[in-house]
């Protein structure tokens, strides 16, 4: 067991945005640094409940990039002997139903090309050929990525975590952090349930909490937590690990194979979240409830592509609370307002797939002299330079959630 010391940094949560920012820092050569998780072990809340999908076909081409990044760095790490964080790669499928979305595919795929991404569109009989139990007559189009995939959320975090202690990071459960020490406009250490600790950096990584470590500090930011579910089926024909992640954007809906079932979920166009003080620092976030209603919704939205998908019996259903913000980005980076108080929130449910490239970004952020305008447009001072409405960016954070396969999304 690590134990409490002092440090130069501290990495407040242990998920996978907080092993991966320590992953990140000893790869940048930072080693004196502290990751402290509140609960008793690491990836217990949001990354635990994480369906692992690691898609890097976007609309924008920085998007593009931080996750190829990740999956660079998940294939690096899957390859060495130990502590691997079960990585898949499988490809993936995206499949339009309408005209718009074919529009859309075609710039996503001239996205990717500038990039340097490899996809492809493919025909509905080599889309068959790949999900064989699948009907893929709707499709208007398919867009392929071959590097895609998936991986285990909670897997991840350790295999992080065991790469960090390899460079002397120390990691520490079971202690929760209770107040953030500053003097003369800048962080000079970190109070816990087990005690003081004196470091120059503190990073908020925190997930659906980044919000009450950030209120320490006086940092108000709109990062809201909104329910997301998904559920596994009990065994199922045809379904098998090497199976691609699937997108079906026009309803809504991801899928992979899981343990010789079907991992469905998607994002419901009603969806329901949190203020950020709805619960305290230091407790759970309240309950996720199984909400079988949106269970029976993703089903039908598959059952014109999966004329089975009536016949699924729920195995399990995963659910947790993501954090979204107001614009869709990522929060990255430290604040004018307080030297040594670096954010690395706000994750848009990309938190595990987005890991390693978030990770970079704060690094970046951090450590260069002049980070690209895209890490600069993700500061948390776009939020702390005005004044924002709670109601109305929980609103916003909210939608963004709803869209989250829309068009031009």
């Amino acid at each position: 067991m690590d134990t409490l010391g002092d440090a130069e940094i501290v990495v407040i949560g242990g998920g996978g945005v907080g092993c991966g920012v320590a992953h990140s820092l000893c790869q940048a050569g930072k080693t004196d640094v502290l990751l402290l998780e509140k609960n008793d072990a690491l990836a217990a809340e949001t990354t635990s409940q994480a369906a692992g999908l690691v898609g890097q076909v976007r609309t924008s081409i920085e998007r593009v990039k931080l996750a190829m990044w990740s999956v660079r760095t998940f294939s690096e790490m899957e390859a060495e002997p130990e502590a691997k964080p079960g990585w898949r790669q499988v490809g993936s499928l995206r499949v339009a139903l309408t005209d718009a979305r074919v529009a859309e595919f075609e710039q996503m795929k001239t996205v990717a090309e500038e990039a340097g991404l490899e996809t492809s569109f493919i025909s509905n009989g080599d889309a068959k050929a790949k999900w064989p139990m699948f009907d893929f007559s709707p499709a208007k189009l398919v867009l392929w990525c071959p590097s895609d995939g998936y991986l285990q959320p909670n897997d991840l975090a350790m295999a992080y975590a065991h790469r960090a202690r390899q460079k002397n990071v120390r990691v520490v459960t079971g202690v929760t952090v209770e107040g953030i020490r500053t003097e003369n406009g800048r962080v000079i250490g970190v109070d816990t349930s087990q005690g003081a600790i004196a470091c120059d950096t503190v990073i908020n990584a925190a997930g659906a909490h980044a919000w009450h470590i950030a209120k320490m500090v006086g940092l108000e930011l709109p990062i809201f937590p909104v329910r997301h579910e998904y559920f596994v089926s009990v065994d199922a024909e045809g379904m098998k690990p090497e199976l691609p992640v699937m997108r079906v954007p026009d309803a809504s809906l991801y899928l992979r194979a899981e343990i010789n079932g079907l991992l469905l979920g998607g994002w419901e166009p009603e969806s329901l979240s949190l203020m950020p003080d709805d619960f305290e620092n230091g407790q759970m976030p309240p309950r996720v409830e199984e909400d079988w209603d949106v269970m029976g919704w993703f089903i039908e939205q598959i059952a014109p592509l999966y004329s089975k998908a009536a016949d699924l019996g729920v195995r399990s259903i995963f659910k947790g609370w993501p954090t979204f913000v107001p614009d869709g980005k990522f929060i990255i980076g430290e604040s004018r307002q307080l030297k040594g108080f670096v954010m690395a929130g706000g994750c848009n449910a990309h938190g595990v797939s987005g890991s390693a490239g978030i990770g970079r970004h704060v690094v970046e952020s951090m450590l260069k002299s002049e980070p690209s305008p895209y890490v600069r447009s993700l500061s948390p001072d776009r939020f702390l330079d005005g004044e924002w409405d709670a109601a109305e960016a929980q609103t916003l954070a909210r939608r963004i959630y709803e869209t989250y396969y829309g068009l031009g999304s």
